[in-house]
């Protein structure tokens, strides 16, 4: 029960969410707020020596919009604003470290539906900005805006190079004298912001490309595609008899992997390879760990254990596992859901690279992929997503903290757990439920998510 007692006394912020801000562009994400949130974080910015915003954005039609909204607040702060047009949130990540006093920002709504934008900001170390400085751009909200002189106003501009930086940057990420040219890849681009980079990236390694969802229109980025949505992909790998299927999501950080069989690979299988390549190769040396979240399997931190490598979780979303990660000074760390971040290679989550790691790691074990895989056993989980108006008010129930105690106790003789949080990205509550026991676990679910829905 302390995850529920330490969720409950988070401190609210009122638009910036786990991933910065989400939502529809009528009402959380509209273009005047956008301009005004341009304007607030330009002032802010500026305080802190940045002289440009790289602005990055992903497919949807809302992202023309947004972006004006935003350089035009950013440049009446005083402040020059760099385009990159449609680009993966981890190319912004990368450009912003590559220049000297530019910062970064990304008009994206992840995995979301079109219907949904989004704003990330990135500081000039190619890092999401902290708490702190996310709340002195909120502060800065509540002031009135106040336009520059004309002669301090910002200028735009047009990065024409930014691909082509971010696909070589990408292609260092592969560490050995090894090629892709032996690996048939399906390539499910998600009509988002990887539609361009992703296919060049695996063609100029080697790889044989089936690509899939490259024609973005604005309004089917996501759309029954996607790290979301496998079963087009899956199809598409038994169908080419391919070795991989590899699926990102809108904005180019997350990814899961279909092996040949269709069989879906999610973080925690790209983590569990990635950390057995790099301490039984020796690749770095140091501390033996890597960082997962509370959603983390406890199959792979059993699995870590027996390798003799720590697993140290953080809490969700990719920024707390960053931290974690430089704290710990580890360098590799993720999410089930498909943000991996290696630190050796970038200070993001990025998919392409994850991707590129993973099939780097399989070459060089020289194994099967499931001799690869097979001292990974799961424990049996189970997410399940349950919609609410007022996630705070279900978690203070009273009835309900009795239900979860009751059945955490019951768990823990099947070696189990539970996590019950909001998402910060979208109005739902995720119900997680995990234990050696499939039956006790599908039960425990069952009863868990029933409870909440009548509580909405």
């Amino acid at each position: 029960m302390k995850f529920l007692a330490r969720l409950l006394k988070i401190k609210k912020r009122k638009h910036f969410g786990t991933d910065g801000i989400r939502g529809s562009i009528s009402k959380e994400t509209n273009p005047e707020f956008v301009l005004k949130l341009g304007w607030a974080a330009g002032k802010v910015f500026k305080e802190q020596g940045i002289k440009a915003l790289i602005i990055g954005k992903d497919t949807r039609i809302s992202g023309y919009m947004l972006e004006t909204a935003l350089q035009s607040g950013i440049i009446s702060a005083g402040v020059d604003v760099r385009l990159v047009g449609p680009m993966p949130t981890p190319a912004v990540s990368y450009l912003a470290s590559s220049f000297k006093n530019q910062a970064g920002v990304v008009i994206s709504a992840s995995h979301n539906s079109y219907e949904d934008n989004g704003i990330k900001f990135f500081g000039d170390d190619g890092k999401k900005i902290s708490n702190d400085l996310e709340e002195k751009i909120e502060k800065k909200l509540t002031e009135e805006l106040d336009v520059s002189e004309a002669k301090n106003l910002g200028k735009a501009a047009r990065l024409t190079d930014a691909s082509g930086r971010y696909i070589e940057f990408c292609k260092s990420s592969l560490k050995r004298n090894i090629n892709f040219n032996k690996l048939k890849i399906v390539l499910d681009v998600a009509n988002g912001a990887t539609y361009d980079v992703a296919p060049k990236v695996f063609k100029e390694l080697g790889a044989e490309i089936i690509v899939l969802f490259d024609s973005p229109d604005g309004t089917n980025i996501n759309k029954d595609c996607g790290s979301t949505n496998i079963k087009f992909l899956q199809k598409e790998v038994l169908k080419n008899k391919a070795d991989f299927g590899i699926a990102f999501d809108g904005d180019g950080d997350r990814l899961i992997i279909v092996d040949k069989n269709a069989k879906e690979l999610n973080g925690d299988d790209i983590l569990y390879v990635l950390a057995r390549d790099k301490f039984e190769n020796q690749i770095t040396l140091g501390s033996k760990g890597i960082v997962g979240t509370i959603m983390t399997n406890k199959g792979l931190e059993n699995s870590l254990t027996k390798m003799g490598v720590e697993l140290v979780r953080s809490d969700v979303g990719d920024r707390y596992v960053l931290q974690k990660l430089e704290e710990l000074n580890w360098d590799l760390g993720g999410e089930q859901s498909g943000h991996i971040i290696s630190l050796d290679s970038s200070n993001s989550g990025d998919a392409i690279i994850a991707a590129i790691k993973f099939l780097e790691a399989y070459i060089c074990s020289g194994l099967s992929l499931d001799q690869l895989l097979k001292p990974f056993t799961k424990y049996p989980q189970i997410l399940t997503n349950v919609k609410t108006k007022n996630s705070e008010k279900v978690l203070k129930n009273k009835n309900f903290q009795n239900l979860l105690r009751d059945i955490s106790l019951n768990l823990k003789k099947y070696d189990g757990r539970i996590n019950v949080r909001p998402s910060g990205t979208e109005p739902l509550i995720r119900i997680m439920v995990e234990s050696k026991n499939e039956k006790e676990t599908k039960s425990a679910s069952k009863i868990l998510s029933n409870f909440v829905k009548k509580l909405t």
